[in-house]
């Protein structure tokens, strides 16, 4: 499986099919940090039970649901967008799609209505490597890194299917890995 593109800003890693690490098992990753440093990043696929009112309660109304972005910090909360002409803020990791931005403007969008559920996606935790540790991954072919992809993705709720419709769309060379199994077992 090995990917013909590194990673890096604004990037989906997309995961090996038969990955054992329960927190990243078929699972889309968009990259909002690449650098010598480390990388960070968030599961796009991994629903939670809550909504945004579980979580913030003085915003009522606010049934946007959390997904589960990675295991580093549970405790915290993270958002991705595509409404800076609304929000006035955030960082550019990708041509429209921004990551994080002003909080407080951002309770005010909620409560007068302005967001749409296509406009944003939140998170609770993040994915992160350490210097070095995405690339040592890279080499065992647990990831597939694409940027060619039409960014609706990012804000697609149906999960389920979205791991199988990336690897697909990474072209025939990828497309039967979609088929496989989950469990190399049931094949």
């Amino acid at each position: 499986m090995i990917s013909p593109i590194q990673p890096r800003n604004g990037a989906l890693l997309v995961s090996e099919p038969f990955m054992i690490d329960p927190n990243f098992k078929r699972s889309v990753v968009l990259l909002t940090e690449f650098a010598v440093s480390g990388a960070v990043g968030f599961v796009l696929n991994q629903r939670s039970n809550l909504l945004l009112n579980d979580l913030i309660s003085d915003i009522k109304w606010a049934n946007f649901p959390i997904f589960i972005g990675g295991p580093v910090e549970n405790d915290s909360l993270h958002f991705v967008h595509r409404c800076y002409d609304k929000l006035k803020s955030g960082i550019e990791i990708r041509d429209g799609i921004f990551w994080g931005g002003n909080f407080e403007t951002l309770k005010i969008l909620i409560q007068n209505n302005e967001l749409q559920h296509d406009e944003i996606k939140f998170f609770i935790g993040y994915s992160g490597w350490g210097a070095g540790q995405l690339e040592n991954e890279m080499k065992e072919n647990s990831w597939l890194v694409t940027d060619k992809f039409d960014s609706e993705v990012i804000f697609v709720e149906d999960e389920e299917n979205l791991w199988r419709e990336v690897v697909i769309g990474l072209g025939p060379k990828y497309a039967h890995i979609a088929n496989f199994p989950e469990n190399p077992r049931w094949n």
